[in-house]
């Protein structure tokens, strides 16, 4: 649901003083209509004072009308097969849960929403013809992007085409231009605002030597430009970088390079899919030095690197995963979908990119052109998101406030984990990011 500018409140945990900025539906986008209930039985009134013949009973709330007319079709863009399946089965799985629970509260406008759902394999090659055929099945929008290089190929046909579309964990800076209208951050911000803060991690707390792996695409390439920056800017920070297939899952030798240079900190955040073995890995070596992650699911961290993780890895999150709102959510999630076991934040942003959709056909109609205007017009309270959602001209998001969470011992809220008893903990809300801005780039 749209709403106005409202401040939040977070408990800040003591664990870090970490300040950190990289990678919601108010409880009430989805609400469902009831009957009221029966009135319940009564001993009957004495005969002075029964009620006229003509009082009218007590009203009764119909049931929402089902929604009716041509569905309205919203493509979903994403990883289900390929090493960022992971990321994938949780935008699919979250952007159903959306349309399952709209079409029950009677759709959007009063249509029914489906979902047609193209798999882009982390290949652009095969993501091109992929949105062009969502382009011919006539959707609305397309939402779910989660790889770097998918998001450059695919940019470019959301404005030719002005669709609305929606990155998830596409964070490579050249995705958006200053003339991008119809392309959509929603949960990791651009590259360039993720390193600075990783840095003024280290020197608060003074750590000197940073190992960092990045993988061989576009997000890897534009993070280690951000982080190399960065060092290259502080006083007393040194940088050992090595870079990896996308793909990879044996970093042995790359550890081992960062061990002799003897690194305080290991930064995973340029290979998103190296979260967990590089964890396991690293402590095999002997590596006992804090982990930070690429916005990575926490199911599959946790999976690699088991109870490794607790207390170690710390990753940026665009969920709050200790209010309320996402933990209702997440029972829901885990009770719909058969291929996740924690609902993680792509799952998060997806339920919010349907939900956002939905409230733009009920307010504008379904023309992507249009829907993708008033989208620039709204901000939007989202369920289990710690932030409001709302965009700059070009499409970054306007004040992205991402957690950091670290793996904690648990035990979980009860019904929101079925991978383990671990739970993340919040170490940090930070302040507002500040937009990146491609024009100074």
């Amino acid at each position: 649901m749209s709403t106005t500018k409202r401040t939040r409140a977070f408990a800040v945990f003591t664990v870090a003083a970490l300040l950190l900025a990289a990678c919601g539906d108010d409880d009430g986008d989805d609400a469902t209509t009831t009957e009221a209930d029966a009135p319940a039985e009564t001993t009957a009134a004495p005969e002075e004072t029964t009620a006229p013949a003509d009082t009218e009973a007590p009203a009764v709330t119909s049931a929402v009308a089902p929604p009716s007319g041509e569905p309205v079709k919203i493509g979903i863009l994403t990883s289900i097969t390929s090493n960022f399946a992971p990321w994938g089965l949780q935008v699919r799985d979250g952007a159903q849960l959306a349309v399952d629970e709209i079409n029950a509260s009677g759709g959007a406008g009063g249509r029914p929403l489906e979902l047609v759902i193209e798999d882009d394999q982390n290949s652009p090659e095969e993501a091109v013809p992929a949105y062009e055929r969502l382009v011919e099945e006539g959707v609305v929008a397309v939402g779910g992007i989660i790889s770097s290089s998918v998001g450059g190929a695919t940019a470019p046909l959301a404005e030719s085409n002005q669709i609305p579309t929606f990155l998830v964990k596409s964070g490579d800076q050249t995705i958006l231009t200053p003339d991008s209208r119809f392309t959509f951050r929603t949960c990791l911000p651009a590259a360039p605002t993720v390193a600075g803060p990783i840095i003024e991690y280290a020197q608060e707390n003074g750590l000197t030597k940073i190992g960092a792996i990045v993988a061989d695409y576009p997000w890897g390439h534009a993070f280690q430009s951000s982080i190399e920056t960065a060092v290259a800017d502080a006083d007393g920070i040194e940088l050992q970088l090595e870079v990896a297939p996308v793909p990879e899952q044996d970093f042995t030798t790359y550890l081992r390079a960062i061990d002799e240079f003897g690194p305080d900190l290991l930064v995973a955040t340029g290979h998103p899919p190296g979260g967990g073995p590089i964890i396991a890995q690293s402590n095999d070596l002997g590596m006992d030095v804090p982990v930070i992650g690429a916005y990575s699911p926490w199911a599959l961290v946790m999976g690699g690197a088991g109870d490794l993780a607790l207390g170690r890895y710390a990753d940026f999150d665009c969920a709050d995963y200790q209010s309320p709102e996402y933990q209702e959510l997440a029972r829901r999630f885990l009770e719909m979908s058969s291929d996740n076991t924690f609902m993680d934040d792509d799952a998060v942003a997806a339920y919010g990119i349907v939900t956002m959709i939905a409230e733009a056909i009920g307010e504008v109609g379904d023309d992507p052109a249009a829907i993708g205007e008033w989208l620039h017009t709204q901000e939007f309270d989202l369920p289990g998101y710690p932030f409001p959602l709302s965009w700059t001209e070009w499409g970054e998001m306007a004040a992205a406030q991402p957690l950091f969470s670290i793996a904690g011992e648990g035990p979980a809220p009860e019904g929101v984990n079925e991978a383990g008893d671990w739970y993340p903990e919040t170490l940090l809300l930070p302040t507002p990011l500040t937009p990146y801005d491609p024009s100074t780039g």
